[in-house]
């Protein structure tokens, strides 16, 4: 879904685990503290407890980021850099110089535990209307994934904290996206709703770099959620059709302002969890304003 230069790319490094027992840090049901319900068969990962017992991120990011570093430095036929940790990101990020293009490469540590999904989740994912009950149960059996994610709002930011991640269920929303299930395959009819996520990604996209400081709190996984919320509220293959891109990319824009003015936009997976803060008010009204004014002038930031 790479919309202007196929230049980023993110790789998950998944490792798996038995059993953690998770217990939440906040009331957003999104970040946990893990902890080892007994002696793990990862007797490896023991040297990553913190004093308190919990997995620290922190550390094994660290350690990640050296072993990757060492590496690099055997790549003979490219020019890798590791590039300087960000605060608070998940990723160790990899410039790769060569030509034809720059680019750049996330490596995103992430667990993958065999358990069943938090009670947070349980009334996400409201997928019935749209790819059916049974899917739905597919799911949510699929194992759990966790992102080594700094949880802002913590008093003392130990690097404890880790992310609940769901990219590998809505990669696989976004290749069976049809509520029949022949949606955009080589011999069925096609639909517009990956047209439309690409124009809601780019819109954002030339937006944040035109007014980088006000609209840094906005990311794609907005318009990513604001997508799955509109195939919810339109779940048939007739509510996509080909030729209604204009409308349904209108339709979906229309959700997001009304999100926006509300300050309020539920995490699909995860519906207590707000995206939208309170706190920021200020470019949440700011991102409304500018989107009004695209949306009654014909979109000229479309033209350039």
């Amino acid at each position: 879904l790479q919309i202007s230069e196929p230049n980023e790319f993110d790789i998950m490094l998944v490792m798996p685990v038995a059993r953690l027992q998770l217990d939440e840090c906040d009331d957003t049901g999104a970040y946990y503290y893990l902890t080892f319900k007994r002696n793990p068969k990862e007797k490896y990962l023991l040297k990553f407890l913190d004093e308190d017992g919990k997995l620290s991120a922190l550390k094994m990011l660290q350690a990640l980021r050296e072993i990757i570093k060492q590496e690099v430095k055997n790549i003979k036929n490219a020019e890798v850099t590791v590039k300087r940790k960000k605060a608070g990101s998940p990723a160790i990020t990899l410039q790769i110089k060569n030509p034809p293009a720059e680019i750049s490469v996330d490596i995103i540590l992430t667990l993958e535990v065999q358990q069943s999904w938090p009670p947070s989740t349980q009334d996400g994912l409201k997928i019935e209307q749209w790819l059916g009950r049974k899917v739905r149960g597919e799911f949510r059996n699929k194992s759990l994934y966790l992102v080594a994610k700094q949880n802002k709002k913590e008093k003392v930011l130990r690097g404890n904290t880790w992310r609940l991640s769901f990219s590998h269920i809505e990669k696989a929303m976004l290749n069976n996206h049809g509520s029949s299930k022949t949606c955009c395959e080589s011999d069925g009819p096609k639909c517009c709703r990956k047209g439309c996520l690409k124009l809601l990604k780019y819109l954002l996209e030339q937006l944040k770099m035109k007014y980088t400081k006000d609209l840094e709190k906005f990311c794609s996984y907005h318009v990513k959620t604001v997508f799955f919320h509109s195939c919810v509220m339109w779940p048939n293959d007739t509510d996509w059709h080909l030729g209604d891109l204009e409308h349904c990319f209108q339709r979906s824009l229309g959700y997001f302002l009304d999100c926006l003015q509300k300050s309020h936009l539920p995490h699909f997976f995860i519906p207590q969890y707000n995206l939208l803060s309170l706190e920021d008010k200020a470019s949440t009204d700011f991102l409304s304003r500018q989107i009004n004014y695209q949306l009654n002038n014909r979109y000229p930031i479309f033209q350039k």
